[in-house]
This record gives structure tokens, C-alpha cells and sequence, in this order.
């Protein structure tokens, strides 16, 4: 039998699913503490926002002239734009998974 995947953000180990109403099944597994999917992914688009403002608050900044580190600024705007586009990619993944399910005959 294969060994448990610890995942560091998962309380609990994660073992194999056996079939509904079997031992080892999703039934009998205890309850997992911790955040669920959609927790997650809204504390992640708050924080793509929060990115998104410290970048727009950064340009500001600089064309206003209270700031003249272009380094920082720099370094927000590609931070930010690197999380908007992981962003963009959990959603396309997402669509992709919805629009496999609904083809899925049952």
C-alpha cells in the first residue's frame, strides 16, 4: 500500500480513496482542519489586488515625484504582474476543468 503525501498546507496526511461505503473510503476519512479551496482562492485574489494597488500606489508615486527609486517601483509592477498572471492561469485552468465535467457523459 502506498504511503501517505504529507502537503504542508494540508493538516493530515493524504492517502489512497477506496470505493464509496468501503473501508479507506472518503466516508471514513477524518475531517481535514485548515482552509478550504474557495478560502484560499479569495485570500489569493485579495492578495493579487493588494499587489495590483502597491504598484499603482508606486507609479503614482513616481510620477508625482515623491519618490525617485525606480528599483522599487519596478520591482511592484512585475511582482504584480506576475501574480495577475498566475491568476490567469488557475482561472483558465479552472474553465478548462468546468468545461471538461459538463462533456463528462454520466
Amino acid at each position: 500500500m502506498p504511503e501517505p503525501i504529507n502537503m504542508p498546507h494540508v493538516s493530515g496526511p493524504i492517502g489512497p480513496v477506496g470505493k464509496v461505503g468501503q473501508p479507506g473510503s472518503s466516508d471514513d476519512a477524518p475531517k481535514v482542519e485548515g482552509k478550504d479551496f474557495k478560502s484560499i482562492l479569495l485570500d489569493s485574489l485579495d492578495e493579487v489586488n493588494r499587489l495590483q494597488k502597491e504598484a499603482d500606489r508606486g507609479v503614482q508615486q513616481l510620477m508625482t515625484g515623491e519618490t525617485d527609486n525606480v528599483a522599487d517601483v519596478l520591482n511592484a509592477v512585475n511582482k504584480a504582474g506576475v501574480a495577475f498572471d498566475l491568476l490567469m492561469e488557475v482561472r483558465n485552468k479552472l474553465v478548462d476543468a468546468y468545461r471538461e465535467m459538463k462533456q463528462m457523459r454520466v
